[in-house]
């Protein structure tokens, strides 16, 4: 494994505040992902926004709206952990698929390739820049254009459930699952969109909680206990 994606879910960096950031989390996920890089791993990254923002729902905003806030919201938790990793020894670039000012560079995958070749971690934010397409897609589609090697999935479940285990106390790990079978029984692992460009691409995911010890260092030296999707 040379080059990895890194999926973080906004939920999982809130901590037990569950909304916004909780800055010793990060500083965690900053040390591990400081240990892969100096193993020679090349890392992107993307973050969800749900720490901040879950405006689908709501009937009294228009839906691309809705998503455009969703944007600015993984926009703000890419440069705020992208600052962590900094003060850790990193160095980062973070990429928007639209223009930010000064804030970020405008996506291009010779640009993030080349910061990639420079040891740099690279943060993919502001989704694809079109709403009705969520971070999970984002990173399926940043995985398969950057050539990863393996999607990691770090979530606030440690795995893939057969149904919901906050709803069914009784639900069930699956060690390995195939990416059609994910598809097939709409389980929740990524949303159809990006499961099927995964399975398309054959890319290949790794699922994990992320508040495990050592969890992201593990899963990358193939000691993690979470869920492989194969395709």
């Amino acid at each position: 494994m040379k080059k990895i994606l890194l999926k973080l879910s906004g939920e999982a960096l809130a901590g037990d505040k569950k909304t916004g950031l909780d800055e010793g989390t990060v500083m965690e996920v900053s040390r591990q992902v400081k240990a892969i890089a100096e193993d020679g791993i090349q890392v992107s990254i993307v973050i969800g926004g749900g720490n901040f923002w879950r405006g689908r729902s709501s009937g009294a905003i228009d839906r691309c709206k809705a998503d455009q806030i969703g944007m600015m919201a993984t926009v703000m938790n890419c440069i705020y952990v992208s600052e962590i990793f900094r003060h850790s020894g990193l160095q980062t670039e973070v990429f928007t698929p639209f223009v930010c000012g000064a804030f970020t560079r405008l996506f291009s995958k010779d640009e993030a390739d080349r910061c990639l070749s420079q040891g740099k971690v690279v943060f993919f934010a502001g989704g694809t820049g079109h709403p009705y397409f969520s971070t999970d897609t984002t990173a399926a589609l940043r995985a398969v254009e950057m050539e990863a090697d393996m999607i990691l999935l770090a979530k606030a479940v440690d795995g893939v459930y057969d149904s919901d285990p906050k709803d069914n106390p009784g639900a069930e790990k699956y060690d390995e699952i195939h990416i059609q079978d994910v598809i097939d029984k709409q389980l929740a692992v990524m949303d159809l969109t990006a499961s099927i460009m995964c399975m398309e691409n054959k890319m290949p995911m790794l699922v994990f909680g992320l508040n495990g010890k050592d969890s992201i260092i593990q899963t990358v030296r193939g000691e993690f206990c979470g869920t492989k999707v194969l395709v």
